[in-house]
């Protein structure tokens, strides 16, 4: 991947991805949508390198990520770029297979250590779906659809196999993973997979930035400890997931961010975060 800089802005994505930065957020934008944004392999690394310079940018606090043309958040893996791979070495497995930390674009959404909200419009299928469960809040419009059709295909899922059944009921997971069909927005609201529902794509980034803006407000400090003690610690028993915490909790009380939350409560005043 192209050398990270301290801004996002500095960093220029190919046309498959929409990059844009209003205050603190950013919003990364998959945009084929002739392919319904779909994941080729260099959307994927475009997505890495930019989630890599988000994380590395201190002006920034929040990630949007959707995709563009308002027919698919995205439909997974581009599965003509991988056939006509695959065709190409007649010797190589009928399709890639993914591996935990071996998948760009995947792996730095699902390591990094800054909030991401998933804004979904239309349909989120495979890939696409489970970048939507590597990012920490969903929101979708009414008309988007949630899938995984691998078993379809003859295939597995990669993380949606694996994460699906941690996030909903175990018989919803497996309603999906074992049929390869799809669920409605309003089904994925009812069982937790998502986070709130909008009735069209303005009302669904509305909505994004609103929570975006609530993010941005705490101290980035805060912010990271959270979603770090959380992943880690929501599969463990809770007297380990405390463990995990106390030592970020005794961190964060020496900081300087923390002297300055409780100024400006105090003082009646937004606080001014430094971040250290």
């Amino acid at each position: 991947m192209p050398g990270m800089s301290t801004s996002l802005l500095a960093y220029t994505p190919p046309a498959s991805l929409g990059v844009e930065v209003t205050g603190a957020t950013c919003t990364l934008t998959l945009d084929r949508p002739h392919a319904m944004n779909a994941l080729d392999m260099a959307l994927r690394h475009a997505l890495g390198a930019a989630l890599l310079a988000y994380q590395a940018d201190p002006s920034l606090r929040v990630a949007i990520l959707t995709g563009a043309g308002g027919r698919a958040f995205s439909a997974g893996d581009d599965l003509k770029e991988m056939a006509a791979d695959a065709a190409a070495d007649g010797d190589s497995p009928a399709f890639e297979v993914g591996r935990l930390g071996a998948v760009p674009g995947f792996d730095e959404l699902r390591t990094c250590r800054k909030p991401v909200i998933a804004a979904v419009d239309g349909w989120c299928l495979a890939g696409g779906f489970e970048l939507a469960m590597y990012s920490d809040v969903r929101l979708a419009t009414r008309a988007s659809r949630f899938g995984l059709p691998e078993p379809r295909r003859g295939l597995l899922p990669g993380p949606g196999l694996h994460d699906l059944p941690r996030m909903v009921p175990l018989g919803e997971a497996l309603r999906l993973l074992l049929g390869g069909g799809h669920i409605t927005a309003e089904r994925a609201y009812d069982i937790g997979l998502i986070q709130g529902l909008a009735d069209d794509r303005a009302d669904l980034l509305a909505q994004a930035h609103a929570i975006a803006d609530e993010i941005a407000a705490c101290a980035p400090l805060s912010v990271e400890a959270i979603k770090q003690i959380v992943h880690t610690g929501r599969d463990l028993p809770i007297e380990r997931a405390w463990q995990i915490g106390e030592p970020h909790a005794e961190r964060l009380a020496a900081t300087v961010d923390a002297h300055e939350g409780v100024r400006a409560f105090a003082e009646k005043r937004p606080p001014v975060w430094q971040g250290r």
